[in-house]
């Protein structure tokens, strides 16, 4: 098996068994790169120099930690201190941070060897880089983890950084066809991430399996990793919420997420409806409200002092927040906390909710990412999401699904994520 096809999980196997280096699997990936990142454009900087030393160094110790030797990217919104740091914008053209941000460090620290640094949309809002989607590249990624996606989906590195204040990690997960998880709000910590709304960014990643994931999350929160127990279909309980905003899929994604439900119930999962209530009616306008207050708040020097080089679509959301009266995002936030305390009893039945991930296959251009409809209040209620691939669309693009979880329990929702890819792909 080729070093870029090949899971992280696999990859600290075999270095763990001594048939294979870190160093020559940092070489693999950065042959991919040099080879696919004419048409990807996944990347904002990379530093082979770097990454092939850290590599050797590796090798030299022992290839230490939960991810000793595993290649990674890193979304340009993160800072590192040994690489430029842009945020997707040219205000900060050649920015240099004086410390890598606190998931950096322990990536480090757990062994992973850092490429770069990976497209984001300006801000991670609306505006996208050059990115294409690897499955078809004329048609978007999504967005604003547009390179991460796209890294990994390409075979580039097996696991990398991404984070979602809407919908940035499992929209373009889905577009890609990859794995993505959105820890519980709060989970980790967000030191050295570019803030846009606070109240509702999340740090996350990346990957081509649910054990990657779980790989990823053992590392971040120090714990021991133990492959993930899969459970068997006939014992899973899986909630059925088209959401208030089913209006919006398209026929391709309505007849994937069609699929995924006929795909389940024929492994035996125990399927039950569940409608959201009235009173979580408009929680999409209400996350809206959240983030553009907020990002008007975080963005303010930026507007204040280069309003010039900012696009016209986060020009016009800031303009939005700095109009948003403190009753207006009171009253939103009110909302969110009654979608939260109703949530756990919605869920009491179910060992997590299947959801849309996104209406449909990647839209075609690359000069937007795609809505973020279907992820906005799982984002606004801080659940743990995974982002499950194994659909095609009519365009044989990929389309993904969507798992809500109980919060803080993401190693059970990330096995049940396994179990749900496995009937999607056996189809």
């Amino acid at each position: 098996m080729s070093c870029v096809s090949m899971t992280a999980v696999a990859l600290r196997q075999a270095m763990a068994a001594g048939t294979m280096t870190a160093e020559a699997a940092a070489r693999a990936a950065l042959e991919r790169i040099a080879e696919r990142e004419p048409l990807i454009h996944a990347w904002q900087h990379v530093d082979a120099e770097g990454a092939i030393a850290a590599a050797r160094a590796l090798d030299a110790r022992g290839i230490p930690g939960l991810l000793g030797g595993v290649p990674i990217g890193v979304k340009d919104l993160i800072a590192t201190a040994d690489l430029p740091t842009r945020y997707g914008s040219p205000i900060y053209d050649g920015f240099r941070p004086a410390a890598d941000a606190a998931c950096v460090a322990r990536a480090r620290e757990a062994g992973a060897v850092v490429l770069g640094k990976t497209v984001t949309t300006e801000f991670a809002y609306f505006s996208p880089g050059p990115t294409a989607n690897p499955r078809n590249p004329a048609h978007t990624p999504g967005g604003s983890s547009s390179g991460s996606a796209a890294a990994v989906a390409d075979g580039m590195v097996p696991i990398a950084f991404g984070t979602q204040t809407a919908g940035s990690l499992i929209r373009p997960a889905s577009f890609c066809g990859v794995f993505a998880l959105k820890p519980t709000f709060g989970a980790l910590g967000l030191e050295g991430i570019k803030p846009f709304a606070p109240s509702l960014d999340t740090l996350g990643w990346l990957a081509r399996s649910a054990d990657d994931l779980e790989l990823m999350r053992c590392a971040m929160s120090a714990t021991a990793f133990v492959p993930l127990q899969e459970p068997v279909p006939g014992a899973l309980r899986l909630g059925i919420c088209r959401t208030h905003e089913w209006p919006a899929v398209d026929g391709g994604g309505a007849a994937a997420f069609e699929q995924a439900l006929k795909l389940a119930a024929q492994a035996g999962v125990t399927l039950r409806d569940i409608a959201l209530p009235a009173a979580l009616d408009g929680l999409v306008e209400a996350q809206k409200t959240v983030m553009a207050y907020e990002a008007a708040r975080q963005l303010d020097t930026e507007w204040r002092r280069h309003p010039e080089q900012l696009s016209a679509a986060l020009g016009g959301l800031l303009q939005t927040g700095r109009e948003c009266t403190n009753e207006a995002y009171a009253q939103a936030q009110a909302q969110a906390a009654v979608g939260r305390r109703l949530l756990p009893e919605l869920m009491r039945d179910v060992d997590a909710l299947l959801v849309p991930a996104a209406p449909g296959e990647a839209p075609a251009g690359l000069a937007a990412t795609g809505d973020p409809v279907f992820n906005r209040i799982w984002t606004l209620l801080g659940p743990p999401c995974v982002g499950v691939p194994g659909l095609l669309g009519p365009q044989g693009l990929p389309i993904g699904v969507q798992l809500v979880g109980h919060a803080h329990r993401e190693r059970e929702l990330l096995a049940v994520a396994g179990s749900l890819h496995r009937m999607l792909s056996a189809a």
